[in-house]
């Protein structure tokens, strides 16, 4: 297995999360994709791309080198379903649209998919979880940003055109109330952009399973419409005039979530 995930340590309470930027595949998945996955479609393209200025800032940054075709970060390891609906696994057995993913007798093993999950789920989730007592430890708190794109219009998934920033907090379940509204109140405040909070995408496994607000553990999940920085088209080329101006959202984002926690915690 090569290398599985980028990790990079910063100097706030910060960490900032991006489990469906990969584009490695297996042997076992490249063989098997049919001919319109090959392409990948439903890459969070260009993520940490979009994302550059956030080690500056000072935050923390984890981010998938396997495609979420080999196996999707932000389920949970027992594959329970989190979205009511047409949704995808732990192991995605269809593209967005509906279409299979893998051609007949070629789906990856048991075991092959087994490997996955101890090769590439597992220490994803361990770099999250250590990173998260150690802010904690050195801050008395931890945010984490749970960092998400994808086509503003998918009919299999949801009706007309996603709006530009989906806030999931897990129905206010892994974050504070006014952290979110804040949140909420930067997506309002930007211009010739629409936004929603707990709309279709309320977080995934990530933002459920480690937002603990009673614990010091606050977590946000931002599902971006890939509209805003790109061509939601092969090639996908990322746009930096679409691009610049969301980062400015992005960034007003990430600074009122950290200008938050200083308010609530005094560092």
């Amino acid at each position: 297995m090569h290398k599985v995930l980028s990790f990079h340590q910063g100097r706030l309470p910060l960490l900032i999360s991006m489990p469906h930027a990969g584009l490695g595949l297996t042997p076992a998945v490249r063989d098997g994709l049919v001919d319109q996955a090959r392409s990948l479609p439903d890459t969070d393209w260009h993520i940490p791309l979009l994302y550059d200025f956030a080690r500056e800032l000072g935050a923390s940054v984890v981010a998938a080198q396997y495609s979420r075709f080999v196996i999707d970060l932000n389920r949970p390891e027992d594959d329970k379903p989190l979205y009511a609906g047409a949704t995808t696994g732990l192991y995605p057995a269809t593209l967005f649209e509906g279409e299979p993913l893998f051609k007949d007798g070629l789906t990856p093993s048991a075991d092959e998919r087994a490997t996955y999950l101890e090769q590439i789920w597992r220490p994803y989730h361990d770099t999250i979880k250590h990173e998260l007592a150690r802010l904690r430890e050195a801050f008395g708190y931890a945010l984490l940003w749970d960092a998400h794109s994808i086509r503003s219009h998918i009919p299999h998934l949801f009706e007309g055109k996603l709006p530009d920033f989906n806030l999931g907090t897990f129905n206010g379940a892994s974050c504070d109330a006014q952290l979110a509204e804040r949140l909420k109140g930067v997506c309002a405040g930007a211009e010739g952009y629409s936004h929603v909070l707990n709309g279709r995408f309320k977080g995934g496994h990530i933002t459920r399973h480690y937002g603990n607000p009673a614990q010091h553990i606050h977590a946000v999940q931002l599902e971006l419409a890939q509209s805003t920085y790109m061509e939601e088209i092969e090639p996908f080329t990322y746009r930096e005039d679409l691009a610049r101006p969301t980062q400015v959202v992005l960034n007003g984002l990430l600074e009122t979530l950290l200008a938050w926690g200083r308010e609530r915690y005094g560092k």
